[in-house]
């Protein structure tokens, strides 16, 4: 079980003090699939990395299996079981996909193992696993690379930052598959930033973030048209 309690990230502006987070707080049961939505500049991205440990919270805790995590760095809670995948991830020059998934799972990864983590992401294996992840893959694939390397880790908590950012259609198809797979199986807890539709209607909780806080939080079927509804009064706009 993750919970966060009383979140609160304050940083300097050029008027002074301002609250990126304001006092969040939620409950995450375990092996529950949950998306949080809501207008760009909300704080979500800004949640789910004090979450992993690369942003640190001016004020509140962050328990994970009843732990304090709160003050545990990215690779401690790594090693406690929580993984992340990047809205920009990384480029790693002069290494080869494979030896990236391998580095992920923690141990070697026979080619049918390797290239069905890249399949579930959309991406034809034979044409990636012995590819170098560095400038001649594009943004789109990086981001796939990426998600398959969280899926390889089989974390108990995965956390995905807007998994749809730069992917092209076909390979989104592919990606929501995955995702709905993952949610059927019912055997990791899944936190997925988005504003995807297809992505928002998996979840067993929405939860919307604007302004730093929760506005709102239930189950997706109570929630989507709730959402919509101030999509068309604030003219904000879901993908």
């Amino acid at each position: 079980m993750l919970q966060l309690k009383d979140l609160t990230l304050t940083v300097e502006g050029e008027n002074g003090p301002h609250n990126i987070l304001n006092d969040v707080s939620l409950t995450v049961e375990d092996k529950k699939f949950i998306v949080i939505t809501g207008p760009n500049g909300g704080g979500k991205t800004t949640l789910a990395k004090v979450i992993m440990g690369l942003a640190t919270p001016t004020a509140g805790q962050i328990l994970w299996n009843g732990e304090d995590v709160t003050d545990l760095d990215i690779a401690q809670r790594a090693k406690k079981g929580i993984s992340y995948g990047f809205q920009q991830p990384p480029r790693f020059k002069g290494m080869k996909v494979r030896d990236l998934l391998q580095i992920a799972a923690g141990r070697k990864l026979n080619h049918a193992e390797a290239c069905s983590y890249l399949t579930k992401v959309g991406l034809c294996a034979r044409d990636y696993v012995d590819r170098d992840v560095d400038t001649s893959l594009s943004g789109g694939e990086v981001k796939r690379i990426e998600i398959a390397t969280v899926l390889a880790k089989d974390a108990d908590l995965m956390i995905f930052d807007e998994p749809e950012a730069g992917i092209d259609l076909w390979s989104f198809a592919k990606l929501t598959e995955t995702f709905r797979e993952l949610h059927d199986r019912q055997e990791k807890t899944i936190i997925i930033i988005s504003h995807q539709e297809r992505i928002i209607k998996l979840a067993d909780e929405i939860v919307l973030i604007a302004g730093g806080q929760i506005q709102h939080k239930g189950p997706a079927g109570d929630m989507y048209d709730k959402i919509m509804a101030q999509v068309v009064a604030g003219c904000n706009k879901l993908v």
